[in-house]
């Protein structure tokens, strides 16, 4: 037999998840949400807001914790409305209560959307390494980069449909007008690759971190089929990566990268590689070693996106609402990082 609810079984329970460290507490008191409210607030609220009537707006910051909440679980926007609904833990970082009112489902796509078509996520992500530049929390002593495929929900195509997407065009068979559902479904954008003997579809994470903090200082969203290092020269800044060690594995080394190297003048430090008739010596070997006990840093970012995370996978169908998911998991990677960052400073 259950028994009557008390006054305080809400707190008592809730003291119960602190005790279990409660990761969202922890980024609550570490992490002040308001510092997005200005740049959230501008782009998403015009001045003939206030005389539309009907009912009012849900905050803007509530918002976009629910975007990292849900970034961070890795789970649908349904789901998400539905864990708002259910889990406490959830409801005390977005400061409601049992009586409060959640943003459903639709709420939350189009809250997202339009931070999407006014590339605000990526704004926020600069902001915020900008301000990490500025308090000296980003040390600037070696950058790494490296890239992750982030898949996405698999279509399959005939071989002349991937002929035509390859080239930029879409089928002419879905534009007919009894196809268009079946076009609404198909993901334009994304790619097949091929990795350690596995297929995978979607995009690349190509990312630049900070090497003493492991934060991402910069990201690019390409495609999965386009090379690693095919995307370097979108990642460094002479100013912030000049006369610094660059990480990376034999994908960012080549001579046309060389010269990339040289003109933002980073000091080279991307691995060696050995061919089928010239094997690297042991000397390189050597320096290999040395090198990767710094560039395997950049696979904890990774390793939190997808264990911490819950995967590296995104539900969306083309190359605009991927790269804004994209850049709020690297967003959230970050603020978590920072956490962690600020925990260490008071042992």
């Amino acid at each position: 037999m259950s028994k009557a609810r008390g006054l305080f079984d809400e707190q008592f329970r809730l003291e119960q998840i602190s005790k279990k460290q409660d990761p969202l507490e922890r980024l609550s008191s570490h992490i002040d949400f308001e510092y997005f409210r200005k740049d959230l607030e501008s782009a998403l609220r015009s001045p003939s807001d206030a005389s539309k009537g009907g009912r009012p707006a849900y905050d803007v910051v509530l918002m976009f914790k629910i975007l990292i909440l849900q970034r961070y679980y890795n789970v649908s926007d349904d789901a998400i409305e539905f864990a708002i609904l259910d889990r406490l833990s959830f409801m005390r970082f977005l400061g409601l209560g049992i009586n409060d009112a959640v943003p459903d489902a639709k709420t939350i796509w189009l809250f997202r959307d339009t931070l999407t078509r006014q590339n605000l996520i990526e704004k926020l992500f600069q902001r915020l390494d900008n301000q990490l530049d500025k308090d000296g929390i980003i040390v600037h002593k070696g950058k790494i980069v490296d890239a992750s495929i982030i898949e996405v929900p698999r279509t399959r195509n005939s071989r002349q449909e991937n002929i035509d997407l390859k080239a930029g065009k879409i089928p002419a068979k879905w534009k007919k007008k009894e196809n268009l559902n079946k076009l609404r479904q198909k993901d334009t954008d994304a790619r097949w690759t091929r990795k350690n003997n596995q297929n995978f579809f979607g995009y690349k994470n190509h990312i630049k971190t900070d090497a003493k903090t492991k934060l991402i200082t910069a990201f690019k969203v390409s495609s999965a089929n386009v090379d690693d290092g095919g995307m370097v020269k979108e990642l460094l800044n002479k100013k912030e990566d000049g006369n610094q060690p660059l990480y990376g594995d034999c994908a960012y080394r080549g001579k046309k990268l060389d010269i990339i190297y040289r003109e933002f003048k980073v000091i080279n430090r991307i691995n060696e590689q050995g061919y089928r008739h010239k094997k690297i010596t042991r000397v390189q070997e050597k320096r290999n070693y040395r090198k990767s006990k710094v560039r395997a840093r950049v696979e904890h970012v990774f390793g939190f996106m997808a264990n911490s995370m819950n995967g590296k996978y995104l539900r969306y169908r083309n190359f605009i609402r991927n790269e804004a998911g994209i850049g709020l998991m690297n967003l959230t990677y970050n603020l978590f990082r920072l956490v962690q960052l600020k925990l260490e400073l008071t042992k």
